[in-house]
């Protein structure tokens, strides 16, 4: 029969082994729910947007069932003119055809610590960039 020549030192490994347990149980699912929290807040204003823009869209077609309308996107888009009228075309000087930077060209750089990075983890603020 082998004693335990150190129980102390047994008794905190243990303590230990509990502790990360607990804590591996408990943070899975707390991401998991504020995961669902920012999925449940993020369709609610996609919704908002989108019924912004269906009212948009919807007076938007009520107004080209009027004749003005319709004359004025004829003009506007097809360069259309009435009988007698003269139609002038603008461009743009060379060169000025430039395109402004992107987001693609603008470089981030992440200046958080580690520590930054944990809480992050922890708190669930790593799951905000592509939830």
């Amino acid at each position: 029969m082998t004693l335990i020549r150190r129980p102390g030192v047994a008794l905190v490994t243990l303590l230990f082994l509990l502790l990360g347990a607990a804590f591996i149980t408990q943070v899975v699912p707390y991401r998991q729910i504020i995961d669902s929290q920012r999925q449940v807040t993020a369709a609610q204003e996609r919704l908002a947007t989108l019924e912004a823009e269906n009212a948009t869209l919807q007076a938007d077609a009520a107004a080209l069932n009027t004749d003005e309308e319709i004359e004025k996107l004829a003009r506007e888009k097809l360069g259309y003119v009435r009988p007698g009228e003269t139609a002038y075309v603008v461009l743009d000087p060379p060169g000025s055809n430039q395109s402004p930077a992107t987001e693609e060209d603008v470089l981030v750089v992440d200046d958080r610590t580690w520590v930054d990075h944990i809480w992050d983890f922890l708190t669930g603020g790593d799951l905000d960039s592509e939830g």
